[in-house]
This record gives structure tokens, sequence and C-alpha cells, in this order.
């Protein structure tokens, strides 16, 4: 299983609200919130792991630069315009038939992340397995909307009756994904929900995978409440 971060944002309002590290390095009980996932990765069946940071985030890189792990790892240095556009960036590390993208502040369980990532690998007709969660503290969340099978049938930005959950930032996806996802550059498309949606209208089989709390490091009150979280 190939894994890729998006840590390529700008983190802005933690720093506006004081938080010293960028993103990537915010800590969680310690650990920074990337070497984190790294760590949860590489108990996870990690074939590769790979990353993107902006061209800005010196630190981060330095950070990174230093990492020595037991799986190929690649770093890429990019701006990019969109998380949809770091995805593209990472596209062509990840050549295992299966992989995992996540944004750098998705903040999980990891035992109900181990019970995720062993489920898609099982599964031999699904296209892929995006996490959804049916806690809501995001500002502008993206519903997921499914039949009673969790068959996801529609990607939306307002609440229908037919829509239980939302997006959890995390996306286990097959190759077929990746075709996609070059038209959708191709085509100028901008945002990860619209190359979601695109997805489906392609004919891709995507499933919705509850996890029952999935949350976002976006302000500085979230570091405690994830935290909290966490150690629950």
């Amino acid at each position: 299983m190939d894994y890729a971060i998006i840590a390529a944002g700008e983190g802005s309002r933690l720093a506006q609200e004081g938080i010293r590290w960028p993103k990537p390095l915010v800590r969680l009980n310690g650990i920074p919130l990337i070497d984190r996932l790294i760590d949860v990765f590489l108990r996870n069946n990690a074939t590769s792991i790979n990353i993107i940071v902006n061209e800005e985030m010196k630190e981060v890189q330095e950070h990174l630069k230093q990492k020595q792990l037991p799986v190929p790892f690649n770093l890429i240095i990019r701006s990019t315009p969109s998380s949809m556009h770091s995805f593209y960036e990472l596209s062509t590390c990840l050549k295992a038939e299966k992989f995992c993208l996540t944004t750098v502040d998705t903040i999980f369980k990891e035992n109900e992340f181990s019970t995720y990532i062993q489920a898609f690998l099982e599964d031999k007709e699904a296209d892929g397995y995006m996490a959804v969660t049916p806690f809501i503290d995001d500002e502008k969340p993206l519903y997921v909307e499914t039949d009673d099978a969790l068959n996801i049938l529609n990607f939306a930005n307002q609440q229908t009756g037919n829509c239980k959950y939302i997006s959890g930032g995390i996306y286990c996806l097959t190759q077929p994904a990746i075709p996609v996802l070059q038209k959708a550059i191709h085509e100028n498309m901008s945002r990860m929900r619209n190359y979601q949606r695109r997805l489906v209208e392609e004919g891709l089989r995507l499933k919705a995978f509850p996890f029952p709390k999935i949350v976002d490091v976006d302000h500085a009150e979230d570091i405690s409440k994830a935290e909290e979280f966490l150690n629950s």
C-alpha cells in the first residue's frame, strides 16, 4: 500500500492565532502531525510514503529531509493551488494498485484506521474507500450521499435527506482513479471535492467507510480538542 500526505497548505489561520509551528509540525501530545501520520502508515502495510510540502515551508522540508524510513520515501517540494493539484503532483509516485491519500491535519483513531485499511485491501471490487464520519466540526463540510450498502452516490456541498456523513479527508483509491485525476487537471478543474464528484460521474465504484469521529486541526483551539480526542 502506497501512502501519500498532502502537507502543502499555508496553515495561515494557525499562524494568525499565534501557533509558531507550520501546520505539519504542530504537536499533538508532543508528536508533530506529519510524524504521527508517517508512524501510523508504517504500522499499516506501507510500501512507500510520499509527501508534498510547499516551497515556503523550509522548516518542514529540513525536518523531512532528515527522515530515514524503512520504505521508499519521496518528498515533493512544490507550491500548488489546491489539494487536488497536490494529489496530481504526488500521483507520479503512487505505483501500487491500491494507495491511501490524506491531508496532514486529519486526526483519527489508529485502530479505526487500521480496520479501514484492512477492509479496503480485502475488497476485490471497489475502486475506492472514502473515510466518512457523522461528526461535523468543519466550516465547509462535504456531504456524502450513500445507499443502504454504503455505496457512494454523490458528494454535495449541502446536506440532503440521504446524507448521513461528511467526508473525513482520507481517500483509499485504486489506479483507475489516476486517469480521472489527470483528466480533471487538464480540464482546469479545481478542488478535491469536484474531483470526487468526477470519480462518481466516471462510474468508479466508491464505498463509504464510517469512522465515529474524524477531526481537523485548522485553528489553535483544535489542537487541544484533537489531543483530548486521541486520549479518550
